[in-house]
């Protein structure tokens, strides 16, 4: 199954010059604990990384710096970690586990944001289908003394 049949499609977005304060306003405003920042210089959606809420008392609140005066961008320091839509869930999961992320955005061939995936996506999936295999072996106990009357 392709990662872009379980990312999340409604993204949160901001742009690089956001400001910290603005973006702490956003994630209250929409509910969400991250924010993919694109490149807003050009047309379409590049994402250039992710500004997460714990990033922001991190970085921000623990060291006492004005939100206000500072930028989403002045918190991006490493390259950014994405999968391509086409790619697998269990492929997915490695690339997390690899680079240590708990989401990534998920990009088409461009490299145009078009979702994002989490850990709990991904737990949310696997739990559905270990539900189902427990299941299984219920619907297995009930027809074999079915056939056995």
């Amino acid at each position: 199954m392709p990662v872009a049949d379980i990312c999340v499609r409604e993204v949160t977005v901001c742009e690089q010059e956001t400001t910290i304060r603005e973006a702490a306003r956003l994630m209250r405003q929409q509910h969400v604990g991250d924010l993919v920042v694109i490149d807003g210089s050009r047309d379409g959606r590049k994402p250039l990384g992710i500004v997460t809420d714990r990033d922001l008392v991190v970085s921000i609140l623990a060291l006492d710096v004005d939100p206000a005066v500072f930028a989403v961008g002045d918190l991006l320091t490493r390259q950014l970690v994405s999968i391509g839509e086409d790619q697998g869930i269990f492929e997915s999961i490695r690339h997390m586990r690899t680079n240590g992320v708990r989401r990534m955005p998920v990009v088409d061939q461009q490299g145009e944001l078009t979702g994002i995936v989490s850990v709990d996506d991904l737990v949310q999936l696997l739990a559905q289908e270990m539900a189902e295999l427990s299941e299984l072996i219920s619907t297995e106990r009930i027809r074999e003394v079915e056939l056995k009357r």
